[in-house]
């Protein structure tokens, strides 16, 4: 049985510790939180949502994008007929689950920076250390893939920020214009923002437009 043998229990084990830390490199799930937590400093709300609802969000959204590549995965392995027996069919399961994860990473890794660790791997690396890597390797397409996810989650949290930022400018304008210079800017301009962003709906179009991010362009 696969929990007799020691090598499966150890490959288990680790697969298990590093659930947490792939989650956060192979998924949506760095560029989902950044949003997030801009949005929240943006709305001058610092604790509400407060960081388990965010992070508990952000774990589901990031679930339910991967859950075709999971399910990809997993058939593949499935049928492939290999075990944890030996460490090359070890190998030959990441290997052949591994298909659907680099897939996923190439089509949404800015071709760039997958380029730029190509060439800063072959340039750091050396030919003496014996190890081949092109732009299909996962040791350049998850570091492409998590600086490119920081790169969007960024630009979209700009955009976001934006209306927010004139909201603060107009109602810290108007305050100076009263003669209400004593008056904290943040009393007035979070409930105005808090406002703004419930008339709009801001949660669900933030939420849907990060889902279909990762759709396929119609």
């Amino acid at each position: 049985m696969l929990v007799q043998n020691p090598l499966a229990l150890i490959a288990i084990f680790l697969a298990v510790a590093a659930l947490p830390l792939l989650a956060i490199m192979v998924t949506a799930f760095a560029k989902i939180s950044i949003v997030m937590l801009i949005v929240r400093n943006a709305l001058g709300v610092q604790q509400l949502p407060p960081n388990i609802i965010i992070y508990t969000l952000c774990f589901i959204l990031s679930a339910y994008i991967s859950l075709p590549m999971l399910t990809e995965s997993y058939a593949l392995v499935r049928d492939s007929g290999l075990t944890f027996s030996t460490i090359q069919e070890v190998e030959q399961l990441v290997e052949v689950g591994g298909k659907p994860l680099q897939e996923f990473l190439a089509k949404h890794a800015d071709p760039r920076q997958v380029a730029f660790f190509v060439d800063a791997t072959t340039r750091i690396w050396g030919p003496e250390s014996g190890i081949e890597v092109n732009a299909k390797s996962f040791t350049v397409l998850i570091p492409g893939f998590l600086v490119s996810e920081l790169t969007k989650a960024f630009e979209i949290g700009f955009m976001l920020y934006l209306p927010f930022m004139a909201i603060d400018l107009v109602i810290t304008t108007m305050l100076v214009a009263l003669g209400m210079m004593m008056v904290q800017p943040t009393t007035i301009a979070i409930p105005f923002k808090i406002m703004l962003f419930v008339f709009l709906d801001g949660w669900t179009r933030i939420i849907h437009g990060l889902i279909l991010s990762y759709g396929t362009p119609s």
